[in-house]
């Protein structure tokens, strides 16, 4: 890999390589057969984080793949080294999620858990995102949702101050010339097969996570060849993939987490009744929402107003650090509010403007989900996760309010049909997924896996999206990468859900 990655930093400043599918991999890929991409060495981008060492350059590529003398797009790419002196020759490519999370400003995330232990690892930043510009950010967005905290969740009135946001940074953005239609899986699928041939890999591996499992199942049906193996990690199959399908995950994450504190039982007797406790408050906020205020580190003193949808959604955060759940809806059924708005209002955070790319996100979902389930499939899939929470509450997905509205505004063309095809493939895959994952439940790893014949599927108990974060799933994710056949699974059993905060009886 070094010899070839010097090659590339040395030689290829005026070369011009394409990446044209054959065989298997040109089925359905819809790809012109003149498209052509080039790498080109360069400066590391000010999004490269502090510490790193890297090599780094940029693949140009078509902004769209059917206009190839169009606008060109420059995708920052950075290859970080193998921590050992001697590393194999199979490096690691990273997807991270969203989409439009930023890979190069993630790369830290993944040394720190040594993921590039023997492996180096290649990293672009999917087109649209911070580091690849033009970034699709939307600091509209943003600021609506930092404003949001103070609103109800579920209110129509808030959904038109969604669109509008939405609608400011499209205006934008088609303004700078952007074809907002470019930017998808298909295309940043295509855009990996052009880097592996542009650097000179012969064979790697694919790490991913959350939305770059989709693109990486994409990736593997439409270009098979040079992948040795992959691992989805908190997964979303581009066959099921929706706004309703979000509800599964929810489900199976707040069942899996009021099992585990019925499991312990310090936890069953102080809060023996604590998944009807929940429903009830979803129940009571939405029809007489709270309001109160908490105080933000770096911003201040914020207005938080809690109803049913923003508790349900607060739930998704919750799945990350559980501790505390069941201490939090307790507090909340007795009239302390607090520890729920104070988490919830974590979402406002100084310096968080224009980075993540909205608009990459919206292109995808806008595309490749919304037009795949109409409103009664959605609100059909709330219902069967939840059929006690209100109407107004399930109307509007996990962490998608009012998501239609926003792709009528978005108004970007219906993928073609094949983006939601099954993905079958004989390359090795580890789907590896956490139990508390509230965003890509376990269960959606398992399915996936149905179709990769070569697949192993490993569940790590108690743990929330992003699995490779966890000691264990980072062991079992690097050994997987030496013998995809039969990684080191040993850690698995013995990882445990955290023990669940035990709070004063009432009243206190």
């Amino acid at each position: 890999m070094r010899a070839a990655k010097l090659a590339v930093l040395t030689g290829l400043l005026a070369t011009t390589l394409t990446a044209v599918p054959s065989g298997a991999a040109a089925e359905g890929a819809g790809v012109g057969a003149g498209h052509a991409s080039r790498f080109v060495p360069g400066p590391c981008p000010p999004t490269l984080p502090h510490g790193v060492k890297a090599d780094c350059g940029y693949l140009v590529v078509p902004e769209n793949r059917a206009r190839p003398d169009g606008r060109k797009l420059r995708l920052a790419v950075a290859i970080v080294p193998a921590q050992s002196p001697g590393p194999h020759g199979d490096p690691i490519v990273f997807l991270p999620g969203g989409p439009g999370q930023d890979a190069v400003s993630d790369i830290a995330q993944i040394t720190e858990t040594g993921l590039n232990r023997d492996r180096d690892l290649v990293v672009m930043s999917q087109r649209g995102t911070l580091s690849s510009p033009t970034a699709l950010t939307c600091p509209e967005i943003d600021r609506f949702y930092q404003r949001r905290i103070g609103l109800r969740y579920d209110a129509p009135s808030t959904g038109r101050l969604y669109v509008q946001a939405v609608s400011a940074c499209r205006d934008r953005l088609a303004g700078e010339g952007v074809d907002l239609a470019a930017y998808n899986t298909t295309e940043s699928a295509t855009d990996l097969a052009d880097l592996r041939t542009a650097l000179g890999i012969r064979e790697w591996n694919v790490f991913s996570h959350s939305y770059g499992t989709e693109l990486a199942l994409t990736y593997m049906r439409r270009y098979p060849q040079g992948i040795r193996s992959v691992v989805i990690d908190g997964v979303v199959p581009p066959s099921v993939a929706t706004p309703g399908w979000t509800w599964s995950s929810v489900k199976e994450s707040f069942d899996n987490m009021t099992g585990a504190c019925a499991a312990q039982p310090a936890c069953r007797a102080r809060y023996p009744q604590l998944a009807a406790e929940f429903t009830r408050e979803v129940g009571r906020l939405e029809a007489h929402p709270v309001t109160t205020r908490v105080t933000v580190p770096g911003v201040g003193p914020v207005k938080v107003v809690l109803d049913g949808g923003a508790l349900v959604n607060w739930m998704v955060r919750a799945s990350h650090t559980p501790a505390d759940f069941p201490l939090a809806v307790d507090e909340l059924a007795h009239g302390d509010p607090q520890r729920v708005a104070e988490q919830w209002a974590s979402t406002r955070y100084p310096g968080s403007e224009g980075v993540f790319a909205h608009g990459l996100s919206l292109s995808v979902w806008c595309s490749e989900w919304v037009p795949y389930e109409t409103p009664r499939e959605q609100l059909t899939a709330g219902l069967r996760a939840f059929p006690t929470f209100p109407t107004s509450v399930l109307a509007q997905a996990p962490q998608l309010a009012f998501l239609r509205e926003a792709c009528r505004a978005w108004d970007v063309p219906v993928a073609d049909p094949s983006i939601r095809e099954v993905t079958r493939s004989a390359i090795p895959t580890l789907a590896i997924s956490g139990s508390f994952d509230a965003q890509t439940g376990a269960v959606w790893g398992r399915y996936a896996a149905l179709t990769l014949r070569n697949s192993i599927v490993v569940t790590l108990a108690g743990v929330a999206h992003g699995v490779f974060d966890n000691p264990c799933g980072s062991r079992v994710i690097t050994t997987f990468y030496d013998r995809p056949d039969a990684p080191d699974t040993r850690c698995v059993a013995s990882v445990r859900p955290v023990p669940f905060v035990i709070g004063p009886r009432w009243p206190r």
